[in-house]
């Protein structure tokens, strides 16, 4: 039973972005760490993410109208 509760719950997580800087960690993690081409000074932390991912979410128009 309890399996199934974490299951649903970081389904939820996942379904409303509750779980964005965690996923970003583990991108950064696999994807530019050991990259010695990519210059990046390293991963954002959780308050420059959370503002780059609302301006991204929020950039331009939004409605039909």
């Amino acid at each position: 039973m309890l399996k199934y509760l974490k299951t649903f719950w970081r389904a939820v997580r996942r379904l409303s972005g509750d779980d964005a800087y965690e996923r970003y960690l583990e991108h950064y993690a696999r994807c530019h760490l050991h990259d010695d081409a990519h210059e990046c000074e390293g991963p954002l932390n959780r308050a420059e993410f959370f503002k780059q991912w609302q301006d991204q979410k929020w950039n331009g128009i939004k409605r039909c109208c």
